[in-house]
């Protein structure tokens, strides 16, 4: 069930609803890194998801490259997977700023694989928390609009 009016859809109301969603997704990855409830790497994803796609709630895929082939065959299939398991996915911009909310690599070494980031449901109450709300409700609404995976900046802070 879609409950988008006119205005947010296609309006003044789109940008604030963005960087509203966008803040929300940085809410939940916050308080979703120090309960360990986020998997890092495409391939450390892939693996999550063969395991335990139940406990997946959302799904992240990031790239600042759009002309690297072999990722985007990769995002391809992480995607079917994820919408035949009905995992919401957001496309995120702006892998600097994700890199500073989840932590981008360890001091001195290789630099993280961010292109794609899990949120695994917690014992704890993030299933109930307001942000996580927020973005499955985006992600719902943008399905009602056939975008299948939305994009969302991460603003620089």
């Amino acid at each position: 069930m879609c409950n988008m009016t006119f205005e947010e859809t296609s309006g003044e109301n789109s940008s604030e609803r963005m960087e509203s969603v966008a803040k929300a997704l940085e809410e939940v990855l916050s308080s979703a890194l120090p309960q360990g409830c986020i998997t890092v790497g495409v391939y450390e994803a892939a693996k999550s998801l063969n395991a335990d796609p139940d406990n997946v709630v959302l799904c992240l895929l990031a790239t600042d490259d759009e002309e690297d082939v072999a990722l985007q065959i990769h995002f391809t299939l992480i995607q079917a997977f994820c919408c035949e398991n009905d995992i919401n996915i957001l496309r995120v911009s702006n892998m600097r700023r994700l890199a500073e909310i989840v932590g981008g690599g360890k001091p001195g070494g290789e630099p993280t694989d961010l292109h794609c980031v899990l949120v695994t449901n917690p014992q704890s109450s993030l299933c109930k928390d307001p942000a996580l709300s927020k973005v499955h409700r985006f992600c719902r609404d943008s399905r009602c609009l056939d975008q299948w995976v939305p994009v969302i900046n991460l603003p620089d802070r």
